[in-house]
């Protein structure tokens, strides 16, 4: 286990960072949270990429390791770190579906929720209709999926839940409804009940 607390390099409203942000409490362990300032621009300061050459958020410091890229990181704090390989499940079947879901957080996801809020909250100009369609072509999937099940992958959460949670609970902040999935609300009651949970900070746009 860590003898010292992870560094997490994040920034409040970054869906990513609040990923690896959530991982480490579920996980149970201490992290002293850095801000990026990305309104400033610190992103793309020497000392950060130094860090991260690509200038992104979430980035941790484990002892000597430097990682970043929010899928990598559940997957080294899951292996690493959960002995009971419950958060990444070692069985064939188990694992590939967990991938699938982390490649839908770094596709749909992206493209469609959690653009429609960047495009919102941060007033980056991109398509919003587009994003919206993938968005609520993505939800529907994950509101049909999770109906009769609990989670994405088996009886228990796994890193698949924590990479889908933060950018679709807080869809509505990227004028992207949750109404009409009454499956994924329950989901996201469900992972907020967990022991650790950690909430992401909203907007003044999440009603």
């Amino acid at each position: 286990m860590t003898t010292s607390p992870i560094r997490l390099y994040r920034h409040p409203l970054s869906g990513h960072a609040h990923r690896a942000e959530l991982m480490l409490s579920l996980l149970g362990l201490e992290a002293d949270l850095i801000e990026v300032d990305l309104a400033s621009g610190a992103h793309k300061a020497p000392d950060f990429l130094a860090l991260n050459p690509l200038g992104q958020v979430p980035v941790i410091q484990d002892a000597a390791v430097t990682l970043a890229d929010s899928n990598a990181i559940l997957v080294y704090l899951a292996r690493k770190y959960d002995p009971s390989g419950r958060w990444y499940p070692s069985d064939p079947e188990a694992a590939a579906a967990v991938q699938r879901w982390l490649s839908l957080a770094a596709g749909p996801l992206a493209s469609g929720p959690a653009l429609a809020r960047i495009i919102t909250v941060f007033g980056v100009k991109a398509n919003a209709d587009k994003a919206k369609a993938i968005a609520a072509t993505l939800l529907e999937f994950m509101n049909t999926h999770l109906t009769n099940r609990a989670f994405l992958v088996g009886e228990a959460p796994t890193i698949a839940d924590v990479a889908l949670f933060s950018y679709t609970a807080h869809a509505p902040e990227g004028g992207v409804s949750l109404d009409p999935y009454p499956a994924i609300r329950d989901w996201i009651a469900r992972i907020e009940a967990l022991p650790g949970y950690v909430a992401m900070r909203a907007t003044p746009l999440a009603a």
